[in-house]
């Protein structure tokens, strides 16, 4: 029967480097669709800011994937 040291998913470093990590990508795609939306939105309709839509529609989730990453989600070990 393996340990559960011997288990790599059971590593809370390593599993908190991969939350980083997701979390790392997800900052980047947020970031990169904003700043090709904000500049589309203000050079096609500059009187309305539609960008604003997804800019808060997507900070949302990922507040939710930032709380995930700090452990506010996990159960305490008893």
């Amino acid at each position: 029967m393996p340990t559960r040291d011997a288990d790599p998913g059971s590593d809370p470093d390593a599993r908190a480097r991969r939350r980083r990590g997701t979390l790392l990508n997800h900052l980047l795609a947020y970031f990169g669709t904003m700043v090709v939306l904000v500049p589309v939105n203000f050079l096609t309709t500059p009187d309305y800011p539609w960008f604003l839509f997804p800019l808060v529609a997507w900070f949302a989730p990922l507040g939710v994937h930032v709380a995930w990453v700090l452990g506010l989600f996990d159960r305490p070990r008893s």
